[in-house]
């Protein structure tokens, strides 16, 4: 996908009709669907995969090493188990620049058994065997090396706080606080302070993460770069689980299909939108677009300032009346609908989640040596709301920035044993 179509701004659109239909269905979906709209990162987010967690991609994670040398990859899958009728892939796409990838190599990794592996680096290495030992199986040609088996899941989430939090914005909107034609809510003063006062508490007292003590399934690989960036140094990062009939999950950055696809209609309606997300690629989610538009409006609004989301176009609102309204949110919506993990392997530093996104289509130059992608460690979900809430990556948070369990970005398997399992509950 190239650069220039993230910036896209202009459609025609029989605007007045469709945006009264568009705001009646937002104002009844956060009443009948405000309690799925706010789940963990990818984890639970249709009744396929919740009818089988071991084809559930919780979070996908990819960062480079610090010497330079490898790219580290990490699926957590929900199920305590895999599947041998499942295979789970990494693709990792690369290119000369941001935003246009023109190779691809794909990471295929399939069960036979409980401790019998079989995967596949496209046409240059093979691991079969066990490998759930610490140091995990290494490849006949010696150019990867993965783990497979439980491990502590690393993504943190106070899940009650950012459900609090949407319910209440929820509330006010069915009360009569107006939304313009690009679905910003006009909260006052007071309602966007007591929202973010609520996303950082659980039950009205301090954070809790709904995931802690959470164990998951993960396959963790630690691949040469050479071997994956054919096409140049910046890497595009996502997962899939496939039957032989069909792909079940797919997974890039964390909270999209949970945080922007579930949040504007009711679960019905949302479990076949999500549906139909996961059977789609990066290169055919464009018809994904005008529904995470929508979710993103209300996000802009959560601090009561417009248009100060990142990548909102504000000159969109000075459009004549034949132009659709809505193409304040386009550019990113763009961007998110993509839903690959950036990562510019060029750099051995990696800090920040969204780096190379930031550095390529807005100049932060300070970022430009940043490997960007999302190491186990990033406090990637506050970021990504920060940048949905008030255009940068810190400011609005649930109150949580750490797991309880130390993980490493530096020392394969990266990810802490498990300790104690436990289930979340609703």
């Amino acid at each position: 996908m190239n650069t220039q179509h993230f910036l896209v701004r202009r459609h025609l659109w029989p605007h007045k009709l469709a945006h009264l239909g568009r705001m009646v269905l937002i104002v009844g979906a956060l009443w009948v669907g405000g309690s799925r709209a706010t789940s963990a990162s990818d984890h639970l987010d249709t009744p396929t995969v919740i009818a089988d967690p071991r084809a559930d991609i919780g979070d996908i994670f990819a960062w480079t090493s610090p010497n330079g040398r490898q790219l580290n990859l990490v699926m957590t899958i929900v199920g305590h188990t895999f599947s041998d009728k499942i295979r789970y892939i990494f693709h990792v796409d690369s290119g000369s620049e941001f935003g246009k990838t023109t190779a691809t190599t794909s990471i295929v990794c399939r069960f036979s058994g409980p401790n019998a592996i079989d995967c596949r680096v496209g046409e240059a290495d093979r691991a079969l065997g066990d490998a759930t030992k610490p140091d995990g199986l290494e490849g006949r040609n010696h150019r990867f090396r993965v783990f497979a088996g439980l491990r502590d899941d690393p993504f943190f989430n106070n899940v009650k706080g950012s459900r609090d939090a949407f319910q209440y914005a929820a509330a006010a909107l069915r009360s009569g606080t107006a939304m313009d034609e690009a679905g910003f809510p006009q909260f006052d003063a007071s309602t966007t302070r007591e929202i973010l006062d609520r996303w950082r508490h659980t039950d009205g007292g301090p954070p809790k993460n709904f995931l802690e003590g959470w164990i998951v399934s993960s396959i963790i690989i630690a691949v040469d770069l050479d071997v994956v960036s054919k096409g140049g140094k910046m890497l595009a990062v996502w997962g899939e689980t496939s039957s032989p009939e069909r792909r079940i999950d797919r997974a890039g950055r964390p909270l999209i299909g949970n945080a922007l696809l579930a949040t504007l209609a009711p679960p019905d309606v949302s479990d076949k939108l999500k549906e139909q997300y996961n059977e789609a690629t990066p290169a055919t989610s464009a018809q994904f677009i005008p529904e995470i538009q929508k979710s993103l409006g209300l996000y802009d609004g959560y601090d009561g300032n417009w248009g100060n989301q990142v990548l909102a176009d504000r000159d969109a609102d000075l459009a004549d009346p034949d132009t659709e309204p809505s193409l304040r949110y386009r550019a990113l919506a763009t961007l998110l609908a993509d839903d690959r993990l950036w990562v510019n392997s060029a750099a051995t530093v990696c800090t920040q989640f969204f780096a190379v996104e930031l550095a390529s289509l807005l100049g932060r130059s300070a970022l430009s040596d940043d490997c960007g992608g999302r190491t186990p460690n990033y406090d990637a979900a506050n970021a990504f709301r920060s940048l949905l809430v008030n255009g940068t990556t810190v400011g609005i948070d649930d109150g949580l920035h750490h797991d309880e369990r130390d993980h490493s970005a530096s020392v394969f398997p990266f990810l802490a044993p498990p300790s104690v399992t436990k289930e979340p509950k609703p």
